[in-house]
């Protein structure tokens, strides 16, 4: 049957974005050294120009300009790829875009679902009564850590006087110790006692 009316052809999946603007980019590079070469060129020519005179110079001069016709061209054609591949790049932007944003949406239905399983299991009833408890707990806790931490020894009514006095009688002891220890001395506390 199929030598009768022949088989059908296979159709060729499409070019992918990346596929051309791959493409397109590999001919605006070619595009570019092209260009390159023509500027070495155009400097020679320019060369030339400067060192002969007369006919020749004329050759040259026509020679120059016949390459920079060409260079023009070869900018032109250039900068229409570039706006091609410019195209191209943002084509698949706006596809790369919208799986994003599809993926998020999908995400944010998932946890828009999980959400409300999650809220019928929650009271607020309950959640409030229990806040409450957490804080009469921590009150009570409080309280029995003030009571735990009353000191019974020293008295309320220190005079801060008597305090300073006794802090500047210590910083004097230290002092002494000190220049005592500088001096070669040893401090009395470690001079070896002699008992009898």
């Amino acid at each position: 049957m199929k030598r009768l009316f022949g088989k059908k052809k296979e159709v060729a999946p499409p070019p992918s974005l990346n596929d051309a603007a791959s493409g397109v980019g590999t001919r605006v590079d070619a595009l570019d050294e092209r260009i390159k070469k023509l500027d070495a060129e155009l400097r020679g020519y320019k060369e030339k120009l400067k060192t002969t005179k007369g006919n020749s110079k004329a050759l040259v001069q026509k020679r120059a300009m016949a390459c920079l016709k060409k260079k023009r061209a070869y900018e032109n054609q250039r900068d229409q790829l570039a706006g091609q591949q410019f195209n191209i790049e943002q084509a698949g932007f706006a596809i790369e875009s919208a799986k994003d944003t599809v993926t998020t949406v999908a995400a944010m239905k998932a946890a828009n679902t999980q959400l409300k399983k999650q809220y019928k299991e929650f009271n607020i009833d309950e959640i409030e009564d229990m806040t409450d408890d957490m804080a009469d707990m921590m009150e009570d806790m409080n309280e029995i850590n003030e009571a735990m931490g009353r000191t019974y020894g020293v008295p309320d009514d220190v005079d801060e006087a008597d305090l300073e006095a006794e802090l500047d009688l210590l910083g004097e002891e230290m002092e002494a110790e000190e220049l005592e220890a500088e001096a070669g001395g040893t401090p009395a506390y470690l001079q070896p006692a002699n008992l009898p």
